[in-house]
């Protein structure tokens, strides 16, 4: 297949309906904010089963808000995993608070429940879930130290739409749950986030929030038989979506129980190639979880005869596209120096030794193949 990558780690799920729902929206004329958003923002929360759903410019800016909604604020602590995308610990940084770095479960990705306790401090406000690639944490075990702490708690299930934590969909179990519509993810609307909640004073607080702090907004004027003078009685933000973006979404979770079959039968096959634990480790799931696969991610075994990134290079050179595991955000030079005392061994091993393998809808089962042929050709030498 030659050098050039002809197997991406991930592909968006677009065709001509999503072209035919922006180009109404062209021409409607109305292409911020507005009617789109609207009915985007009902099909979400109907979805996940949530009352409320609020969209926004991107998950780090959904985080940023359900954090402030939440009351943290400067010389606050924010415990979170270091093992997730820096996005997650900038929101916190956003509203002046200390990110406070938890390390995670080797087998999960996630955030070790076991370890969170010792981290809680007198400054502690906030825990922030991280639903890392699609696997959901166990929220129950965490909920329970949120209450005997009397803790806020802000869910990242940037990578979880679609995933079920005991047979019900990530999106209701708490009062702020962030999603990411990023091109990597399960569905995408270009870029551009979502957040969930069952608190209407939440919801209210957020929509405030997003569009400058605006008393009425735009589509409430737009419909009114009466001149309306706007007000902005706290200072807001720009953090809105519109609804181009917001009709590619609509189309999207129409999609989306059919891109995530697909997404799980692919993972299964995966499972299958990889489970004699020969070479990589297949991801583990536990009993409560059922995810949606937004990355399939394996472990190299320590016993292999190559490394992680001399493996990554020999499929980029037959055109397999692959992704380091998720990155360690204590190593980063913003986050160094409140981390240097800290014990994050699991998250620092995982950073190195796992890759992130394609997985698409679209994928075809040759592709899914020759990505498995490969790998252990490159074992076998």
């Amino acid at each position: 297949m030659g050098s050039q990558v002809k197997i991406p780690v991930i592909k968006p799920s677009l065709d001509n309906h999503e072209i035919e729902q922006v180009t109404k929206v062209i021409n409607s004329g109305w292409v911020t904010q507005g009617p789109k958003v609207l009915e985007f923002e009902e099909m979400f929360a109907k979805f996940v089963g949530s009352k409320y759903a609020v969209a926004v410019s991107s998950c780090t800016t959904a985080l940023h808000l359900s954090l402030l909604v939440n009351g943290v604020r400067s010389n606050d602590e924010v415990i979170l995993p270091s093992h997730t995308f820096i996005a997650t610990a900038n929101a916190v940084a956003y509203c002046g608070a200390t990110p406070v770095f938890v390390d995670i479960d080797p087998k999960t990705f996630n955030m070790d429940s076991d370890k969170i306790e010792s981290a809680i401090t007198p400054k502690t406000k906030a825990i922030i879930i991280v639903h890392q690639m699609g696997l959901p944490a166990d929220i129950d075990r965490i909920m329970m130290i949120v209450k005997k702490y009397n803790l806020k708690v802000i869910e990242d299930a940037a990578c979880a739409i679609g995933s079920e934590y005991k047979r019900r969909l990530v999106g209701s179990h708490s009062d702020t749950v962030c999603f990411s519509f990023h091109p990597r993810k399960v569905i995408t609307t270009g870029d551009g986030g979502m957040i969930s909640t069952n608190s209407e004073d939440i919801a209210v607080k957020l929509r405030l929030l997003r569009q400058h702090g605006m008393s009425v907004n735009d589509l409430a004027r737009h419909n009114s038989k009466q001149v309306i003078v706007e007000e902005y009685p706290i200072i807001g933000y720009n953090y809105r979506l519109t609804d181009l973006q917001a009709a590619i979404g609509i189309g999207q979770v129409k999609k989306l129980p059919e891109i995530i079959r697909k997404r799980r039968e692919l993972a299964e096959n995966y499972n299958n190639a990889f489970s004699d634990g020969g070479f990589l480790i297949p991801p583990f799931i536990p009993e409560y979880a059922n995810p949606n696969y937004q990355s399939y991610c394996v472990y190299l075994n320590q016993e292999g005869n190559i490394k992680r990134d001399n493996l990554m290079q020999c499929l980029l050179e037959k055109g397999i596209a692959t992704r380091r595991g998720i990155m360690s955000v204590h190593r980063e030079k913003p986050y160094r120096d409140i981390s240097k005392h800290l014990d994050l061994k699991n998250s620092e091993y995982a950073s190195d030794n796992a890759i992130i393998l394609p997985l698409y809808p679209q994928m075809t089962m040759e592709e899914q193949e020759f990505v498995i042929d490969n790998i252990k050709r490159v074992f076998r030498v």
